[in-house]
């Protein structure tokens, strides 16, 4: 009975001093249920990354041009450009990773390339992969909460079968219709439960299934909720003059080079209808080329010819260094 004492003693001090910095001063507002696990942003809140993205598509004037991301350096880029958005693709993400794009890269590891790459900008939106949403419909409803507590303003969900690949390359293929639409209807819900995100719905049907169902997969998208519409590789102008035509709502389209989709000037993208046009690997792949030459030269010439790269000041500018100082001479204390 003694032993026991001192225990009984030790829990009631501890409960006292939970109980006292818990407590709220005289008059103050209650504190709100998980107050402390970071801000809970619902639609039309303006400090709402999705209810920036959505005042961007809204007073746009000509199409958004959308160069995409794959960690904080890219994004910040991408910022320091003066675009107003960007996307994290997950084709890069897993390029950094040393991967193909054939889900080889795990929702955690996206999430957390989600978080840096929301935690390096200042300003612009991000809108994110989520790749076939890692599972079921339970799962898109947690990888969609995810996403929206990393900072993005939307998440794309697509209708591939698991494991997909990117949509340019050969053995894509994609789930029934009904599958497709209960991964977007429950994205939606997750987003009308929670914390505010855009959701963009994409299809891959046109490749294998014809550019019929696509654009039937889209019409039901948008019936399910969907903020924006993503009808993948589109084979000539007229498809995509299509889409844009029987599709209503927000619809993006990608702009690849040497993909199946025509690569077409921003104007004529704009009059067919498109909101917002995806780069998806500009800074990749003219990155990969650029570090190309430049091992090449060392290796070939024993140094990096002149001009091929950035002076010591650029470079410590872009990755942070001025801003540091300022910040850091903002809080000196002698």
């Amino acid at each position: 009975g003694a032993a026991v004492l001192p225990l009984c003693l030790a829990v009631a001090l501890i409960g006292w001093a939970t109980g006292r910095r818990t407590r709220p001063r005289p008059g103050a507002a209650p504190r709100a249920a998980g107050a402390g696990l970071g801000p809970k942003r619902t639609a039309g809140d303006p400090r709402s990354p999705a209810e920036k993205l959505r005042k961007l598509l809204a007073q746009r004037e000509k199409i958004i041009v959308m160069p995409c991301c794959y960690d904080g350096l890219t994004a910040k880029l991408i910022e320091r450009e003066g675009f107003q958005l960007t996307f994290m693709t997950g084709f890069g993400v897993s390029a950094v990773h040393g991967f193909a794009d054939c889900q080889l890269v795990s929702y955690q590891e996206m999430l957390e390339s989600a978080f840096r790459i929301c935690g390096s900008l200042q300003e612009i939106c991000c809108i994110g992969d989520g790749d076939t949403g890692y599972g079921n419909a339970v799962n898109v409803k947690r990888t969609v909460r995810g996403y929206a507590q990393a900072g993005m303003a939307g998440i794309m969900i697509e209708d591939q079968v698991a494991p997909k690949r990117c949509g340019h390359t050969k053995g894509t293929s994609v789930v029934s219709r009904a599958e497709a639409v209960a991964r977007v209807k429950a994205a939606c819900d997750a987003r009308d439960e929670g914390q505010d995100i855009c959701i963009m719905a994409r299809t891959d049907a046109r490749a294998t299934l014809g550019l019929d169902e696509a654009i039937d997969r889209c019409l039901a998208f948008v019936e399910a909720g969907a903020d924006i519409t993503f009808l993948e590789a589109p084979r000539s102008e007229e498809e995509m003059k299509r889409y844009c035509q029987e599709v209503p709502g927000y619809k993006m389209v990608n702009m690849l080079p040497s993909g199946k989709t025509p690569f077409l000037s921003h104007q004529l993208l704009h009059d067919l209808g498109f909101a917002i046009a995806a780069y998806p690997l500009t800074l990749l792949s003219a990155g990969l080329k650029a570090q190309e030459a430049a091992l090449q030269s060392l290796k070939q010439k024993g140094q990096v010819e002149a001009g091929m790269e950035l002076n010591f000041d650029k470079l410590k500018d872009i990755v942070g260094f001025n801003k540091y100082y300022s910040e850091e001479e903002r809080y000196r204390t002698s």
